[in-house]
């Protein structure tokens, strides 16, 4: 697997701290959440979503296959919350030091 670069490691950190402020600082101004096509944008809609399904589902991602290409990182692993779990794939866009985009789909 390839290791995971800076901003995706330390988002997946905060991630699975379940830390709802880390997670939604992660995001750039405009950065959305694509969840199987349902998509949130700002801090605001994310924090909604993430509440529901994401962090404050207690979510926890272990990573088993990660690439890079340009300034998309895609992690393929297994996903367990109390809303969902399953093997799934989170294709990243970074901006900087921050994620512009979280995509997710089944892995």
């Amino acid at each position: 697997m390839t290791s995971l670069p800076e901003p995706v490691a330390s988002f997946i950190d905060t991630v699975n701290r379940h830390d709802r402020e880390g997670f939604l600082d992660a995001f750039t101004e405009q950065g959305f959440v694509d969840d199987w096509g349902r998509t949130f944008t700002g801090r605001a809609e994310i924090d909604g979503w993430s509440q529901k399904e994401f962090i404050g589902a207690t979510g926890t991602l272990t990573p088993e296959e990660t690439t890079v290409d340009g300034d998309t990182v895609t992690v393929v692993g297994d996903w367990r919350s109390a809303h969902a779990n399953g093997r799934s794939s989170f294709a990243f866009r970074v901006d900087g030091d921050r994620i512009a985009s979280m995509t997710i789909r089944e892995g």
